[in-house]
């Protein structure tokens, strides 16, 4: 890594493009993850964030067919489905019966063609009726933007009625890579790069936090990578409407543009340019239902302070062969950080610890 990039880093000055372009392409690794490691540390100390949280997909019936998704179903084709607003709260029942509280459900879901706006203001309002305290963080821009097109209503008067029924949080899917040609490849039926950042941008003026995230290891460049995270920056320049930003790793199987999975020097590679390149984004993370367990836990000391959460159920990255578990118990969380030499922090939906645990 050459000297002027280690020191720029150490005195707090902004990378650029060029930059990152070059920590992507250098030979030097591990200091790479030294130098992300300090960044994450000078932020966030010895602390590694997890939250003990629900995922519920309510319908994998999709308008669009991407083509590196392996999850959606046409209406009618085997192994589609679609709950009920009532199969919704028994799933939520089941897992709120731990001995600890679930403190946020993560909702994402397929562009139903038949579901009207108004089944998905009732869905909100039934789960926050059910559980009062639990945030909900529900819907990417891809969803706000179709809802916005059932409901004949402009994106800001939809994120309203969305707050309004109980949203509290966007999630940060479907950025996937902004670069418009890569983009029509991978997923040409998707709203562009541009809109994406549009709709956050929107919800963050509305006080609407949200994450986001980039899909790599797919057919993009390291070119289209850095350019991917200088626009996020540009946004969160502008908003600071960003909680966390997770770089998701490819995985092929069941999709139609097949390739290989991520290496794990690439998964950490990423994990630690991200770091060093989004300084104005609080946390960085290592989503570990798509990295393993044991991948995630390194990349605690690339860059990364949070490892998500318990997850319970997760069908979106397990129909594209996920490697992990399907859930994780929060004292395997515990243990996994610590282990790590982290200190452990469950957390709620917005960063705020609600018990700091060692192992």
């Amino acid at each position: 890594m050459p000297s002027s990039l280690h020191e720029k880093v150490l005195s707090g000055e902004r990378l650029t493009r060029e930059d990152a372009l070059a920590l992507f392409e250098g030979d030097d690794f591990f200091s790479l993850g030294r130098l992300a490691s300090f960044v994450a540390g000078m932020k966030h100390g010895a602390n590694a964030y997890f939250i003990v949280n629900r995922h519920l997909n309510p319908t994998n019936i999709c308008v669009n067919r991407c083509r590196f998704c392996a999850f959606s179903r046409s209406k009618g084709e085997e192994g589609a489905f679609e709950l009920t607003i009532d199969e919704m709260l028994t799933k939520l029942s089941e897992a709120s019966q731990g001995p600890h509280p679930v403190r946020e459900v993560h909702i994402v879901g397929g562009l139903h063609p038949d579901w009207p706006f108004d089944l998905y203001l009732h869905m909100l309002e039934a789960i926050k009726r059910a559980y009062p305290t639990v945030a909900l963080k529900a819907f990417t821009a891809v969803e706000i933007d179709y809802l916005s097109r059932i409901s004949g209503l402009a994106i800001g008067d939809t994120l309203q009625a969305l707050k309004e029924r109980g949203l509290d949080l966007m999630p940060g899917g479907g950025a996937e890579i902004f670069a418009p040609a890569v983009r029509e490849k991978l997923c040409p039926e998707k709203i562009s790069g541009q809109r994406w950042l549009d709709i956050m941008e929107t919800a963050h003026g509305l006080g609407i936090k949200t994450n986001a995230t980039m899909l790599y290891g797919h057919i993009e460049s390291v070119e289209d990578r850095v350019d991917h995270l200088m626009m996020l920056r540009e946004l969160q320049d502008r908003t600071a409407g960003f909680q966390a930003f997770i770089p998701l790793a490819y995985h092929p199987k069941n999709t139609e543009i097949g390739g290989f999975y991520s290496s794990g020097i690439d998964d950490l590679t990423t994990m630690a340019v991200s770091r060093l390149v989004l300084d104005n984004v609080d946390h960085i993370k290592a989503y570990w239902i798509m990295l393993g367990e044991k991948v995630s836990q390194v990349a605690l000391l690339f860059g990364a302070d949070d490892l998500d959460g318990t997850i319970i159920e997760e069908k979106i990255t397990r129909s594209a062969g996920a490697l992990a578990g399907e859930r994780m118990t929060r004292d395997e969380m515990i243990h996994l950080i610590g282990r790590a030499g982290k200190t452990p922090v469950e957390r709620d939906a917005f960063y705020n610890p609600v018990e700091s645990s060692k192992e």
